[in-house]
């Protein structure tokens, strides 16, 4: 059947609802073109009317000044209070009343307007016109220590920092917890956007094409996929730029570790592997005491950080002459000039030209190398290298379990003597052949598996927690976060109560899931040390910040390369009596090993000293070491 034509008011109606529909701009238009009309009309009819319109005794006015007698009566009421000739005050009511329909409306629909632009900035959806700044992608309880760490990281750049997050959050909330947590910015401006990591519209809002570097921080339920979108959308753009992307990230699976690779053809894409770094992190901090707060020094940027330098001012020297070339900061290792990085190299590697140093200072500037001397270097105070004792078999208890777990097994079965033995006590069961299956055959260590609640005191007493070397207890995965903190929080009360009452000491390391948990844990004992994603965000910042740490970072916690050690300084160098940081520097080259710092035990509960952790100190610096005190170290074992 043939459709019946429109009628003039549907017509009407039509066009009236798309013009409304255009916004405010188009509304405030269509009220200046409405009074326009009206004081034209207005004008004709005064001009037209001539002396039968006019005020008495006044002469006929123009068209012009007719408009801008009426105008002035559209914006103002009271202007026609002295309006004479009733022919003229008729046509003045008439665009009075209009100018009060008209300037009401244009009040509501200014109202409307800023009330709508307000929530659009609420949502954060405008365009970030910013350059060569960091993108952080994503939300998680990690971002707060991030934030933290690039405000202290920019506070010596003049023209300031600016940080961009872009995560499916709430703007304002996002806003509000970032002041709570961090008040003073400083120089670091923190711009919040909302919206999806993988949508490729919503990525645009943040301008990466044009950042320093991104972060993309896991979330969800499967994270690793969620990361894997997040690389793609940004290195697959339609929009990408050629240079390559900076862009740190975090992977929990190491099957996932060759995606992301396979993804960084193009670009510096450096994933994290957490699972393992929080495992060796767990192994090897729990058997040397005070190794936690040098990895957190060597992390972050609050004191001294791993800076690259020319090494050219070396040439023809060696690793060795190199340790004492320099008085404020501590060599580390060599980058030759083909890109291979080298921490604690042989002492007799020799330094060529287009080589690089990497040393712990406090700033990039302040690494000045010069010809090494000998002279600060007080031999009498040096003791001959003695042949290491024998370790002995080690009884580490583990309480709880996770994706690490294994791992964890595994690791310490490297640093531990043979004969020794790891208990492992968890309410889930064939623990046995998980850990068989992802640990591997142990050539040191045997396992004992028990089965029981961790957080029952009476089962830790059966156990005799006192009496093993190193207890660690591990936050369970398959649980909620805050249920596996709770349960984590619980042993740990139990363990302190009871290192407490026991004379002989043993270690502490517990794992948090969530940051917050781990502040309300935070203990007065660096011996006590609890293991949560902080070490990771720290790491992370580090790298966003200089790509070229990846490869001493991985060589660090590399249970295959050189690691870091604190040894027994009474083995270096004589104690009860000042002796200057060149000589222990000197004893350690000796042993082929990297000296980093010292740990004085007198200060072991002194948090604010670091706790007792001295890391590049200066070469002249003297200090008197007791018998109990320890070397920090970059060694092969």
């Amino acid at each position: 059947m043939p459709t019946s034509a429109p009628t003039l008011r549907q017509r009407w109606q039509y066009f009236f609802d798309n013009f409304m529909s255009r916004g405010t701009s188009a509304l405030i238009g269509g009220l200046a073109i409405l009074t326009l009309i009206i004081i034209s009309i207005a004008a004709l009819f005064i001009t037209i009317g001539g002396r039968l319109l006019a005020p008495e005794g006044a002469d006929t006015p123009g068209f012009l000044e007719a408009a801008w007698l009426s105008l002035m009566r559209t914006l103002d009421a009271g202007t026609m209070g002295g309006d004479a000739g009733w022919g003229f005050r008729l046509v003045m009511l008439l665009v009075t009343i209009g100018g009060i329909f008209i300037v009401s409306t244009l009040i509501g629909v200014l109202s409307n307007g800023l009330e709508d632009k307000l929530d659009e900035l609420r949502k954060g959806r405008s365009l970030v016109l910013e350059s060569d700044h960091t993108v952080i992608l994503g939300w998680s309880p990690q971002i707060f220590t991030i934030l933290s760490e690039l405000v202290q990281a920019n506070e010596n750049r003049k023209q300031g920092a600016v940080v961009v997050i872009l995560a499916d959050q709430d703007k304002v909330e996002m806003e509000d917890e970032i002041k709570e947590r961090i008040p003073e910015p400083k120089n670091t401006k923190i711009i919040c956007r909302s919206g999806s990591p993988i949508d490729l519209t919503d990525l645009e809002i943040v301008s990466p094409h044009v950042a320093r570097s991104v972060i993309i921080l896991p979330e969800g339920a499967d994270p690793d996929t969620h990361v894997i979108k997040s690389v793609l959308a940004l290195t697959n753009n339609p929009k990408r730029r050629e240079e390559p992307y900076l862009i740190v990230t975090q992977i929990r699976d190491p099957r996932n570790m060759d995606v992301v690779k396979m993804l960084g053809n193009r670009d510096h894409i450096l994933p994290i592997l957490t699972t393992d770094l929080i495992a060796r992190v767990v192994a090897q901090t729990s058997r040397q005491s005070g190794l936690s707060v040098v990895y957190t020094e060597l992390m972050n940027f609050g004191g001294d950080e791993i800076y690259f330098a020319s090494a050219d001012a070396l040439v023809g020297k060696t690793y060795g002459d190199a340790l004492l070339a320099s008085e404020s900061s501590t060599i580390m290792g060599l980058r030759k000039k083909n890109g291979a990085v080298m921490m604690n190299p042989p002492m007799d590697t020799a330094i060529e030209k287009g080589d690089q140093v990497f040393a712990l200072a406090e700033d990039d500037d302040k690494i000045h190398l010069a010809v090494p001397t000998q002279a600060l270097v007080v031999e009498s105070a040096l003791r001959s290298h003695q042949k290491a004792q024998e370790p002995a078999p080690e009884k580490c208890l583990i309480l709880g379990w996770n994706r690490s777990g294994a791992t964890i097994v595994r690791e310490l079965d490297h640093y531990v003597a043979e004969g020794s033995q790891v208990t492992v006590v968890s309410d889930l069961a064939n623990l046995g052949r998980q850990i068989h299956q992802q640990a591997g055959e142990l050539k040191n260590q045997k396992v004992v598996i028990e089965e029981g609640d961790t957080t029952d005191r009476t089962l830790l007493n059966q156990l005799n927690a006192h009496e093993y070397d190193h207890v660690i207890a591990l936050a369970y995965s398959h649980l909620d976060p805050q249920e596996a903190d709770a349960k984590t929080l619980v042993t740990l009360l139990h363990l302190r109560d009871i290192a407490e009452k026991d004379d002989t000491p043993f270690s502490i390391v517990s794992e948090m899931l969530d940051l917050r948990n781990r502040e309300l844990a935070e203990a007065a004992k660096v011996d006590d040390f609890i293991v949560s994603d902080h070490l990771i965000s720290l790491m992370t910042t580090q790298l966003s910040e200089n790509r070229e740490l990846f490869d001493v970072f991985t060589d660090i916690f590399d249970p295959e390369g050189a690691e870091v050690y604190l040894k027994p300084i009474s083995d270096y160098v004589a104690t009860g009596q000042p002796v200057n940081f060149a000589t222990v520097v000197e004893a350690a080259r000796r042993r082929g090993e990297t000296a980093l710092g010292y740990r004085l035990m007198r200060e072991m509960s002194d948090a604010e000293k670091a706790y007792g952790v001295h890391t590049n100190p200066k070469k002249s610096a003297q200090v008197t070491f007791t018998p109990e005190d320890k070397v920090i170290v970059i060694s092969e074992n």
